[in-house]
């Protein structure tokens, strides 16, 4: 009987990592706004700026992390990174200030740069070549089942208070990631292996093998990758659409509360049906995203979106609220693992955390943005529906940014320097 390729083993820790790191704290966050927001005094704008800071943080140590993910492999940065995060979460539990909870925020994102979404990608894309954005979209599951287990996280803060929450959650995370961290490799030469699962003779050069199975064209350079057209547009898209996916995450709950009337335990049980109907979305991309143009399935993403936030903004009656979750699920779920598998599509994996890493920098407009434009209008105006009416005209227009995205041939030459 064949064994389980150990990619597969790879994908599925990956999976339960996002999950753990979802529900603690990524999409929990906005549940822990509407109570510190009270409880503490805080405006909603210098709680979006926590948030905030840990994409900065990302998307500015990002080429670094990426230069030295593609020269050393993401293992050791991942062990590093739960601890981290773990411990950030006990910190924040003991925060007594704003400064105190931006500092204990600013070890959180730290964590999350090194053991998040952007090292398990790294880690992935290395494993998988044609299975590729069925092997990320795996991961993905692990975001949509930590969103889930948001009304928990709400219900503990409900129950016992945000800090005694915040504290069980990094012991929590501790016991359980740190363990799961031992299990990932570098490559798949690691374990006499190639990408997808094939592996070697006895006594073969796994490097060897792993080349003759690779098409016969030649991988960017992380120089040669940002001199394109697609690296920009590819960059653009994504930030747009994060616009979306970081609003969401930080004040849709605080929205449905105090704009729509609804209790904390039933908003955050939007955030759920947001990720029931981002489940429907990675099942969709598991099935069609090695087989149609990821470009154009991204664009069509982004319009809904644009329909699904205008929805939000606009809401009535549950029934807008709830194609708003479908729309918004849907469209995260299938667009978000093309990502990064696009951009392994089109410069090929050799300098993949480099090229992430510089396009990440790009990303952090959405990153920032998502969480501070509604923030800051709803302090202006008293409610978040003048922020995400804008945020879905963003969307919109990043729409168009992925239908000019179109793969740029490979580099002729051999490049000189593959740093």
């Amino acid at each position: 009987m064949r064994r389980i390729f150990y990619g597969w083993k790879i994908v599925g820790t990956g999976a339960t990592l996002q999950a753990l790191q979802a529900a603690l704290i990524g999409h929990a966050f906005g549940a822990y706004v509407a109570v510190l927001a009270a409880d503490m005094g805080w405006s909603k704008t210098s709680l979006s700026g926590a948030a905030a800071l840990q994409q900065m943080e990302t998307a500015l140590l990002g080429p670094l992390i990426g230069w030295a993910m593609d020269r050393y492999g993401p293992r050791r940065f991942i062990r590093a990174g739960v601890l981290l995060l773990g411990l950030g979460l006990v910190a924040m539990s003991r925060a007594q200030s704003l400064a105190g909870f931006y500092g204990a925020f600013a070890v959180i994102a730290l964590g999350a740069s090194l053991a998040g979404f952007f090292p398990l990608n790294v880690a992935i894309i290395h494993w998988f070549e044609r299975k590729r954005a069925r092997a990320i979209s795996a991961l993905s599951f692990g975001l949509a089942v930590g969103g889930m287990l948001v009304p928990l996280v709400a219900a503990a803060i409900d129950a016992f208070g945000w800090r005694r929450t915040a504290l069980a959650s990094g012991l929590l995370y501790l016991v359980l990631a740190v363990p799961l961290a031992r299990v990932f490799r570098d490559r798949p030469a690691d374990v006499g292996a190639v990408a997808d699962g094939e592996r070697t003779a006895p006594g073969a050069d796994p490097a060897a093998a792993r080349a003759g199975a690779r098409e016969a064209t030649r991988d960017f350079t992380w120089r040669e990758a940002i001199a394109t057209r697609a690296f920009w547009l590819l960059s653009l898209g994504h930030a747009f659409a994060l616009f979306a996916v970081h609003a969401v995450l930080v004040h849709a709950i605080v929205h449905l509360r105090d704009s729509l009337g609804y209790p904390l335990a039933a908003a955050a049980s939007v955030v759920t049906l947001v990720t029931v109907a981002q489940v429907g979305g990675i099942a969709l991309g598991w099935a069609i995203g090695d087989r149609f143009d990821k470009r154009l399935l991204c664009a069509g993403c982004m319009l809904a979106h644009a329909s699904g936030l205008a929805l939000l903004a606009f809401a009535q009656n549950a029934a807008m609220v709830a194609a708003f979750a479908l729309l918004h699920g849907v469209a995260w779920g299938l667009r978000g693992p093309f990502m990064q598998a696009i951009r392994a599509d089109y410069f090929g994996p050799s300098s993949i955390g480099m090229i992430l890493g510089l396009s990440f920098m790009v990303v952090l407009v959405g990153q920032v943005g998502g969480p501070m434009i509604p923030g800051l209008l709803a302090d202006a105006t008293g409610d978040y529906r003048a922020g995400f009416a804008l945020l879905a005209a963003l969307a919109g227009i990043g729409s168009v940014f992925f239908l000019l995205a179109k793969k740029p041939p490979r580099p002729a030459r051999a490049p000189r320097d593959a740093a």
